[in-house]
């Protein structure tokens, strides 16, 4: 704390010279907007999902079509959060959750469309990513 209380006002001050002198964009010049609303609805999609709020509902809350909703669930998953969609999925019988969580076990590919090309008669592409998105959240983090 003494170093920082004695060095780092005329320590910043250099780097600020040195930033300018050398036309070096600072994180004061960098504004990105999107990120901070980007990073507001995941926040408020993973308060939602803890408490156990049904997807359709959060969805419009968020004013996200159910396909916006499920892509991002999937990118908060793929970015190493945890998320426990299981108390939706029970909308699903037993018997076809078993068929798909034993597909997306046994697939050698993560491809939706893959997917929805082998068991698109059969499944509903919300179906099949719904289990995709609990099979990774509990087998694949």
């Amino acid at each position: 704390q003494g170093k920082v209380t004695k060095f780092g006002k005329p320590f910043i001050a250099l780097i600020a010279k040195y930033a300018a002198e050398n036309d070096i964009e600072t994180n004061v010049d960098v504004v990105i907007k999107s990120a901070v609303s980007k990073s507001n609805k995941k926040i408020d999609i993973i308060k939602l999902v803890d408490r156990k709020l049904d997807l359709m509902e959060i969805a419009e809350q968020l004013n996200l079509g159910m396909d916006e909703l499920l892509v991002e669930v999937e990118n908060i998953l793929f970015s190493g959060t945890k998320l426990n969609i299981a108390y939706y999925i029970e909308i699903l019988d037993e018997e076809r959750q078993d068929d798909l969580y034993d597909y997306w076990r046994n697939s050698e590919t993560e491809s939706i469309e893959d997917a929805i090309t082998e068991l698109g008669d059969e499944y509903s592409e919300e179906e099949i990513r719904l289990m995709r998105i609990k099979f990774i959240a509990e087998v694949a983090m």
